[in-house]
């Protein structure tokens, strides 16, 4: 008994370091509709189905707030879709220019492969996103073995389980406990939780973390040490069974994993 099928996220985990692609579109949209949003406010609810996204945005008390004080009226069900309209339109314009394979994932991927686990993915960007990230990721050399939409599971995603159940299904994965979810947001975390599968956060290029390479790079050791020791608390309170730092940490993790399951041991 052991790990049988690995499932990325995509943006932040696998491709895109610091996940910028749709970071820097939600804060221009909002930008253009009068409010002035974070990029900490852009990041919190990452990792949801875009739309879902944008409508978290919206709640927030504070850009709730600037939005009725800008319309004098709450924000409705026709803004979130303008927004989002504007939001796909931009974001496909520009998709093509983030989908560099993280350092160390293209190795951990083969890694993984030879030793007779499958690899699967779940991600926030619709299918027709994917649809340009897949091929051009697959390019320079990253393929996971399927993919999974919100489109395919009803639009219904993160948090919820149905995007990991269908890779399971897919890939043919006997048990949610031979399965493990490698992510890098809070929603990530909170799937792989409610699929009851091992839940891993990716802590350094995350965009829980939120810094660019050359961010991340620039900051003193302690610095570092210190954002990496935030991000994975963070990750660990939304459930993370574990914590690793780089892709690299990802085999010698599934082999523990190996033997936590050899003797009974099961997600918590």
């Amino acid at each position: 008994m052991k790990v049988e099928g690995v499932i990325f996220d995509w943006a932040g985990t696998t491709v895109d370091f610091g996940c910028f692609a749709p970071v820097n579109v939600f804060v221009n949209i909002f930008k253009e509709a009068g409010i002035e949003v974070t990029m900490e406010e852009a990041r919190a609810p990452m990792g949801l189905l875009k739309i879902d996204h944008i409508r978290a945005m919206l709640s927030m008390p504070r850009i709730s707030a600037l939005w009725e004080d800008k319309y004098e009226r709450a924000f409705t069900e026709q803004d979130v879709e303008r927004l989002y309209d504007k939001f796909e339109s931009s974001l496909m314009a520009s998709l093509s220019a983030y989908t560099d394979p993280i350092d160390e994932v293209v190795d951990t991927v083969e890694a993984l492969r030879k030793n007779g686990v499958k690899i699967g993915s779940t991600t926030g960007y619709t299918s027709k996103m994917m649809d340009i990230v897949a091929p051009n990721a697959a390019e320079k050399g990253y393929c996971p073995d399927v993919y999974v939409t919100p489109d395919e599971t009803n639009s219904v995603g993160r948090p919820y389980p149905y995007m990991i159940y269908r890779n399971m299904e897919k890939l043919k994965l006997s048990a949610a406990w031979k399965t493990v979810k490698v992510g890098d947001t809070v929603s990530d975390m909170k799937e792989g939780v409610n699929a009851g599968v091992w839940t891993v956060g990716i802590i350094v290029g995350s965009s829980e973390m939120g810094l660019s390479i050359d961010e991340f790079q620039a900051l003193t050791e302690a610095d570092q040490e210190a954002a990496i020791a935030k991000t994975a608390q963070t990750f660990r309170e939304n459930g993370a069974d574990f914590t690793i730092e780089s892709m690299k940490e990802l085999p010698p993790l599934i082999e523990k994993i190996n033997s936590l399951i050899s003797v009974g041991k099961r997600p918590c």
